[in-house]
C-alpha cells in the first residue's frame, strides 16, 4: 500500500478503541497516532486504517478478512511481516476495531520490555563568531 495522509478524524477512533490500561503509551508518528506498551509498538494509524502488531496465528486470521494485507508502508514490497494492515471498513465497525486492537495489546504486552533509551546529552551551543570588521573611525 502507498502511503496516504492519515484521516484526522482515525486518531480519536483508534485512541477510543485502545485498552484503558495505564501502561499504553500514545504518540504521533509519520502522521497517525501509534500507540505502545511496554515500550513495544502494538498498532497506530496508518493510511485509512489501521496497522496492527499481531501473534502469527492472528496474522494468519487477519490476513484471512478481506482487505487486510502485510503491513507495506513504503508500498515497495518491502513487507514487515510481523504488522498487519487491516481493512478500511474496520473504522467503521468500533466493536470489532476495538477487538483487533485488543489482540495486539495483549501480544506487545506479552513480549518482553523495551529498556528505556537514554537520553542523548544536549548538544553545547557553539560561541558566536567574532565579528573581523573594523569600525570606522
Amino acid at each position: 500500500m502507498a502511503w496516504i495522509k492519515v484521516p484526522p478524524e482515525h486518531h480519536p477512533i483508534f485512541r477510543d478503541a485502545l485498552p484503558k490500561d495505564p501502561r499504553i503509551e500514545t504518540l504521533m508518528m509519520f502522521g497517525g497516532l501509534a500507540a505502545k506498551v511496554n515500550g513495544n509498538f502494538l498498532g497506530g494509524t496508518f493510511g485509512r486504517s489501521v496497522m496492527l502488531l499481531l501473534s502469527e496465528s492472528d496474522r494468519e486470521e487477519a490476513l484471512a478478512l478481506e482487505g487486510a494485507e502485510p503491513f507495506d508502508p513504503m508500498g515497495n514490497g518491502a513487507k514487515r511481516s510481523d504488522k498487519v494492515q487491516m481493512p478500511e471498513a474496520l473504522m467503521e465497525e468500533p466493536l470489532e476495531l476495538r477487538a483487533w486492537v485488543k489482540r495486539a495489546f495483549d501480544y506487545a504486552a506479552s513480549l518482553p520490555p523495551k529498556a528505556k533509551k537514554k537520553a542523548k546529552p544536549a548538544a553545547k551551543k557553539k560561541p558566536a563568531p567574532k565579528s573581523k570588521a573594523k569600525r570606522a573611525r
